[in-house]
């Protein structure tokens, strides 16, 4: 279960910065990170950072791809740490 919560927590943290920089690069018009990277980040494990850097960042907030994607990673990763927690025990 801790290595699972640090695992969510390292994998949050890189999303969270990769939206801020990604934002940062969209507003000085310079080369953006693919989405396919931000996504991949998300489903590797980051989707709950990455859904507060759209929040803080106000980043990809109109792409629905986004805005239903990540929301759902978040949801498919809450069920994966609960039947972690439910049976690994």
């Amino acid at each position: 279960m801790l290595y699972l919560s640090i695992y969510i927590l390292v994998w949050s943290t890189v999303a969270l910065v990769l939206c801020g920089v990604d934002k940062r690069r969209a507003v000085r018009r310079r080369w953006r990170i693919p989405e396919k990277v931000l996504f991949g980040v998300s489903a590797a494990g980051g989707a709950p950072g990455f859904w507060i850097g759209m929040l803080l960042f106000r980043h990809k907030t109109r792409h629905w791809a986004f805005r239903l994607g990540i929301p759902a990673l978040c949801i498919l990763w809450a069920g994966v740490f609960y039947l972690v927690w439910r049976y690994a025990a």
